[in-house]
């Protein structure tokens, strides 16, 4: 009776945190197209890295309901320096081979994300801005998403299927069905690495995620202008 309980919970969990965070993402949607372009030039860079965190906003409740902590998730202190450096390393090491080669070898125009700047505060401010996506992202998809399915399932590849399925359907606001697909396998690749890389952690994940971002508008910039 108290095993149905506790399945029922973490199904109610994971149901609710999810809406919550599609919740989110229309809300930031929403802000995009009401609000962005009525600010000034510092309040919008503020405002577009902090409203990010509307898609965690449900999710860290239910976590808080659920008593649980981040170390659940996937956050740890151990080795934190580890952690850190594998994040940095794999994503420069994923925006080389795909981003820059392909860029190089022709297919600008698929990975192109619009962005041209060339002035080193914009830089500055699309590094934090990115950092901000990978914590919001992979701290609903790879922390809490993940470790609800895995809970209920008791199976890891169930957990990574579940979470970068829905993961890749959350780009389908303002995307398309290719994005959508192409975002589930980043996915799956972004469980993979915690999963076989030894000290490569949510806080890993994370900073990777934000890196892989940031550099497409760098190569965007660079080799697109």
């Amino acid at each position: 009776m108290e095993l149905e309980i506790n399945r029922k919970k973490e199904w109610t969990g994971l149901i609710v945190g999810y809406i919550g965070a599609m919740a989110g993402l229309l809300g930031m949607a929403a802000y995009n197209y009401y609000v962005l372009m009525s600010l000034s030039l510092g309040m919008r860079m503020v405002f577009t890295a902090l409203i990010r965190g509307l898609l965690m906003l449900v999710p860290i409740i239910v976590m808080i309901v659920s008593r649980d902590k981040l170390k659940d998730y996937g956050f740890t202190k151990d080795k934190l320096g580890i952690q850190i450096g594998l994040g940095i390393l794999i994503g420069t090491a994923m925006s080389i081979m795909l981003t820059l080669i392909p860029m190089l070898a022709g297919a600008g125009a698929i990975l192109d994300n619009g962005r041209r700047y060339n002035a080193l505060w914009q830089f500055a401010y699309e590094f934090v801005y990115f950092q901000a996506v990978g914590l919001s992202e992979e701290f609903v998809f790879r922390g809490f998403i993940y470790e609800k399915v895995k809970r209920l399932s008791g199976k890891e590849g169930m957990a990574v299927i579940v979470s970068s399925i829905l993961f890749g359907f959350m780009h389908l606001l303002g995307g398309n069905m290719v994005q959508v697909f192409l975002t589930a396998i980043l996915g799956v690749l972004f469980c993979t690495f915690r999963l076989k890389i030894k000290n490569c952690s949510l806080i890993s994940l994370i900073i990777l995620h934000g890196i892989y971002d940031f550099l497409i508008t760098v190569w965007s910039s660079v080799l697109m202008a």
